[in-house]
């Protein structure tokens, strides 16, 4: 396993995650996944023998049941690994129960707390933006969480990166909690963070925990040309998956390129997902998951895989980014004075 260094943080985390969305399985969420307490315990024993240190999940996963079977799951070792949550989604009917208040920032580390069985989350993020709270809010309630050791670092995830450079920038001005980390989403599938996130996150510091590595499994093989029934399919998932799928022609031809690749290697096409996002400029861990022991294991044996130049160049055409405004005329006009975090969207422009 290796280990990479979270942003500007001192913290090391290996380079792969167990994410927990499929644990317990209640409402929604059993499309993701339905593991009890035995499933995820036997995932997290293989993880954790493979050198993973952290695991991620949320509040609002199975409306707290996920953390409830990662405190059942880690009793006894907790101090073995890294553990983030999430908070910012509804987990009540009053009018109070979503946002990132300071009232529920503070009952929403509690509560994840208790369900997880610890006194202390080594990563807390804001799950989501909330454009109404101020700004000194959030962040002077994350504040009071850590100088209480409720929490050591913080983060956010799906903001945009005006957003997370507001909070960062109030949080040098006023002396608050820093952001070490962004978890965003990112795959062959969709590589927009490589916009404006991924070069923000490197001329800021910030380490990247990567979501949904796998295209809500559309780069598995599970969805090929010549399938049956995709339209009807996609039809369904366009409204709900993430990312949403508005081009199933050009996801085939993506698919049929990660196949070849995988062909070559004699692997999954998941490990050659994986394998291409863990060499990527900022990226510090991979999120992944399994509804089931194979599936997982599958994932990280991605460790493995190493990709060769060729293979790597046919994966970026297949996946290309259009250049938009403002950055085409950047590449065109400011290539005497990028900096590193520029260069990793317009490096392939110049």
């Amino acid at each position: 396993m290796e280990y990479r260094q979270l942003g500007r943080s001192g913290l090391k985390v290996s380079v792969l995650t167990l994410g927990t969305m499929g644990f317990g399985g209640a409402g929604g969420f059993s499309k993701v996944g339905s593991l009890d307490v035995a499933d995820a315990k036997s995932q997290v024993d293989l993880c954790l023998d493979a050198g993973v240190n952290l695991i991620d999940t949320a509040d609002m996963y199975s409306a707290g049941l996920s953390e409830e079977i990662v405190g059942q799951v880690l009793r006894g070792r907790r101090d073995e690994v890294l553990l983030t949550t999430k908070v910012r989604f509804t987990m009540g009917e009053g009018p109070n129960d979503a946002g990132l208040s300071r009232h529920h920032i503070i009952r929403g580390c509690e509560a994840s707390l208790r369900r997880l069985g610890t006194d202390y989350l080594d990563l807390y993020q804001l799950h989501e933006r909330d454009g109404v709270t101020p700004v000194e809010e959030t962040l002077e309630a994350l504040d009071l969480l850590v100088a209480q050791g409720k929490v050591r670092y913080v983060g956010a995830s799906n903001f945009a990166a005006w957003q997370m450079m507001k909070y960062l920038g109030v949080a040098e001005r006023d002396r608050l909690p820093r952001f070490v980390s962004q978890q965003i989403h990112y795959s062959l599938l969709s590589r927009d963070a490589e916009y404006e996130l991924i070069p923000m996150s490197i001329d800021e510091g910030i380490g990247n925990l990567i979501w949904s590595p796998l295209g809500g499994g559309m780069l598995t093989g599970k969805y090929r040309r010549g399938g049956t029934d995709e339209t009807v399919r996609y039809a369904e998932l366009n409204a709900s998956t993430e990312p949403p799928v508005h081009d199933p022609e050009q996801l085939y031809d993506l698919v049929e390129v990660i196949a070849a690749v995988a062909g070559a290697h004699e692997v999954s096409l998941a490990q050659v997902s994986l394998a291409y996002l863990l060499d990527k400029p900022g990226v510090s861990s991979i999120v992944i998951a399994g509804r089931t022991q194979e599936q997982l294991a599958d994932n990280l044996a991605a460790l493995d895989l190493t990709l060769s130049d060729d293979d790597v160049a046919q994966l970026d055409a297949a996946s290309a980014l259009r250049p938009i405004y403002p950055f085409w005329h950047q590449a065109a006009t400011a290539s005497d004075r990028l900096s590193a975090g520029d260069l990793t969207l317009l490096q392939r422009y110049l």
